[in-house]
């Protein structure tokens, strides 16, 4: 059941959203050298790895680590990266994702794929198990502001408690959020 709910929530937010995605494209290529969208290595259902795109807000050569881990993550963003990151425009990419069968629209957000402290410690509690999702109960309660156990823990919760009513609950949440530009650090 959620697996056909995310590809028609996908089929309709591609078809919704498919102009104002070819615009960002056009003006992340024109603002900063590079291409439009950046690959990163995630990890996905049971720890395997996949490629999930964004909309590239840091500057070619930015290594390939959490924002927070970076010793001056503003001077690394390109000059719309910012209004990306906060406006959440930057994750439209990842509905490819979601179609691929890689992510769900509601999960924990996938971890890269070196932050093993993250990895391991859902590892140990079972949420490995679930699939990653554009936008998760950790997102909605405090998303980069969060220390890894109490993200985690928010992350259990979700495990314990999925179901559809849920998951439209925090997309209910997640819009808000985005439109309220809460939670975001860079």
């Amino acid at each position: 059941m959620k697996r056909v709910f995310d590809l028609l929530l996908a089929l309709a937010a591609a078809v919704i959203l498919a102009v104002p995605v070819l615009l960002v494209a056009a003006l992340v290529r024109l603002t900063s050298p590079g291409p439009a969208l950046y690959w990163s290595d995630r990890v996905g259902r049971l720890n395997t790895i996949f490629k999930m795109p964004k909309f590239r807000s840091m500057r070619v050569g930015t290594p390939a680590v959490a924002t927070h881990l970076l010793a001056d993550a503003h001077a690394h963003l390109t000059p719309i990266g910012s209004f990306l990151r906060k406006s959440s425009l930057d994750e439209l990419p990842q509905l490819w994702s979601i179609f691929a069968g890689d992510m769900s629209f509601v999960g924990p957000r996938p971890a890269l794929f070196n932050q093993h402290d993250l990895i391991e410690l859902r590892t140990r509690l079972g949420v490995h198990k679930l699939m990653p999702g554009l936008t998760g109960w950790a997102q909605i309660n405090g998303r980069d502001e969060l220390p890894i156990p109490e993200k985690v823990k928010l992350d259990v919760e979700y495990l314990q408690r999925q179901s559809l009513w849920f998951d439209i609950h925090i997309l209910w949440l997640t819009f808000l959020k985005v439109v309220r530009r809460e939670g975001v650090t860079h």
